[in-house]
């Protein structure tokens, strides 16, 4: 047995940037730092903070929601698989990329309040039906398990 699931809560390094295939299908990229504290060793080493960026990839329902709600800064829950693809630079160098595609996420930021402005002086949409003192969850659907590939 194997087992491919990543855990993640980190904060939105960006808003997402999200694209529509030909099939109408939404895609959502973005990217989610997380960050371990700095300590001090018991003999004075100082160890700084270290933040991770991890690239996010949302699918059909989560890409729509990530759409309308998330904005850079906010504090997200995500769970997915990693994923490696490899492709060639225009110098003929193979690069890899590591993703998170994620089946679940949810959002653990306050909702904003309506017309108060968010990152950049946008008016930022709130979900109305979200209580605000509960986090606000959406579940990717799986997809057919009878793929070909």
């Amino acid at each position: 047995m194997s087992v491919n699931k990543v855990i993640l809560i980190g904060n939105a390094g960006r808003d997402p940037e999200v694209r529509y295939l030909d099939s109408g299908v939404a895609v959502a990229t973005l990217t989610l730092a997380t960050s371990e504290r700095g300590y001090t060793l018991q003999n004075g080493t100082q160890v700084p903070e270290r933040t991770e960026w991890h690239n996010i990839v949302l699918w059909r329902g989560l890409a729509e929601v990530a759409e309308k709600y998330v904005r850079k800064g906010d504090k997200l829950y995500i769970e997915g698989k990693i994923r490696t693809r490899s492709y060639d630079d225009q110098n003929g160098v193979k690069r890899y990329v590591v993703e998170i595609f994620a089946d679940n996420m949810e959002m653990l930021s306050a909702p904003r309040q309506a017309g108060a402005p968010g990152v950049g002086g946008q008016p930022q949409a709130q979900p109305q039906a979200a209580p605000q003192s509960q986090p606000v969850q959406f579940v990717q659907p799986q997809p057919d398990e009878g793929l070909p590939f």
